[in-house]
């Protein structure tokens, strides 16, 4: 059972006495109420993909994990809604393919697509490469099935844009990650499919004002941008050196920037609204270059070296992850302070940092030197200059989990900068959701008044 025991960065391992597959609703159902009876804690699982843990049961063995693996039906594509209803175990990648079909796109686009399923996507509340232009997951969901601590079965699986009857209870589990039930079905909303698109890739001058760039390509291609991936050269550096065929695109003193523009129409030349905008770009002096794709293959080639990252990380013995968040107009002060954290710190440490500076997510990874011990650098790292980084994302308005979630390991974090508030309110939802606390127990939050049952 270790694939389902270990998390997906192999931090952490716990312990279970049972592995369950239900394939229906009503099976999760029995599962739950069976459980709830005996006082057994419950953590679902779907493609164990989580960065912080989130899906990973305790050491206590007093954990069952319930796998959503096998309840992978596509329910409905509605091409007149633009949705599609679909199990809490499909795949990413295979609801994308099922809305392509149907020649409408789900927006949902992230690394784990592949293997990630729409449950863990919306206990998560997952970005990923297009939220610049379609949002986060709670932005997509349009409706929801769910099961309570008690067994009880939440069904709404409707596919309104406007329904305003009382709570969007659906809300509730989005970003919960199993601490308040667990999700067996969702409605997605659907947008046209691009028949169309626009691909470049930027080489940066040294001190490019990212936000101002950003603001730039935003404006002039009227809202048609889909992608703005940022990527230091060490980044890119890592990511050719994990690649067969390593790719000739290079960064500049600033890094680089891969921008792509996206249209369902056919009448739009895209290539031509690119070259403009690319040119207003060059001529205030913040680009050294710019590639625009003139093929498939070269569109391919720029989307590979970006995903290639994390590969070109985990091939040098890893990375110490940061997925921070802070406001647009903060994103070069962040740099700059962050830059000279670390430096002060130890200035032999490297830096891997990318992300989707389009919504001020940055994914800053201090990489592990070559034959150090990967979770003994990873225990130092976290327990002091991380602590600082995210300092300095909250002080200037941002946060420590952009899209990561909190799960397991970055519960603390959440009491340390978390409004104290917000906090009490989550814990207030946790325990009307879950007083027994066997829901995911020891992840996110804790109920008011309760310790963990497991």
């Amino acid at each position: 059972m270790a694939a389902y025991t270990t998390d997906q960065r192999q931090l952490l391992t716990g312990s279970t006495f049972a592995v369950l597959k239900p394939a229906t609703t009503k099976q999760v159902s029995d599962i739950v109420r069976l459980a709830a009876h005996h006082g057994i804690g419950i953590v679902p699982q779907g493609g164990n993909t989580s960065y912080c843990g989130g899906a990973t049961p305790d050491a206590s063995g007093r954990q069952i994990i319930v796998s959503l693996e096998r309840m992978d039906r596509i329910r409905e594509i509605d091409p007149v809604s633009m949705s599609i209803s679909v199990d809490a175990g499909v795949i990413l990648k295979n609801a994308q393919d099922a809305a392509a079909a149907a020649g409408l796109l789900l927006p949902l686009s992230l690394g784990a697509e592949g293997s990630c399923r729409i449950g863990g996507n919306i206990g998560t509340n997952a970005g990923g490469l297009s939220v610049v232009r379609y949002g986060m997951t709670r932005d997509l969901l349009l409706g929801i099935e769910a099961v309570l601590a008690d067994g009880t079965v939440v069904s709404d699986m409707r596919k309104l844009r406007k329904n305003n009857t009382g709570y969007d209870v659906k809300q509730c589990f989005v970003g919960s990650e199993g601490t308040l039930g667990i999700v067996t079905g969702a409605v997605l909303r659907l947008a046209p499919l691009p028949v169309r698109r626009a691909t470049a890739w930027l080489t940066l001058a040294g001190g490019v004002p990212l936000a101002e760039l950003l603001g730039l390509v935003r404006r002039e291609s009227a809202d048609l941008l889909t992608t703005f991936e940022f990527m230091a050269a060490r980044s890119i550096a890592l990511a050719t050196e994990a690649m067969i065929d390593p790719s000739s695109l290079r960064a500049g003193p600033g890094g680089a920037v891969l921008v792509e523009f996206a249209s369902s129409s056919r009448h739009l030349d895209l290539d031509e609204l690119m070259e403009a905008v690319l040119a207003e770009a060059i001529e205030s002096g913040w680009l050294e270059d710019a590639l625009l794709a003139q093929s498939g293959s070269q569109r391919t080639a720029m989307w590979r070296l970006r995903e290639a990252i994390p590969e070109g990380e985990k091939r040098r013995n890893g990375s110490v992850k940061h997925d921070i968040s802070v406001p647009l107009s903060s994103i070069q002060r962040f740099l700059d302070l962050a830059g000279s954290q670390v430096r002060s710190f130890d200035a032999d440490l490297e830096l891997s940092v990318y992300g989707h500076v389009g919504d001020g997510n940055l994914h800053y990874n201090v990489l592990v030197p070559p034959d150090v011990d990967r979770l003994e650098f990873t225990k130092w790292i976290e327990s002091s200059l991380s602590l600082q980084l995210y300092d300095t994302a909250a002080a200037l308005g941002g946060t420590f989990s952009a899209e990561h979630g909190v799960g397991r390991f970055k519960k603390h974090l959440l009491e340390r900068y978390g409004d104290v508030g917000r906090i009490a309110a989550m814990r207030r939802i946790k325990t009307a959701f879950d007083p027994a606390d066997i829901m995911n127990a020891g992840a996110v939050v804790r109920p008011l008044g309760e310790k963990s049952a497991c």
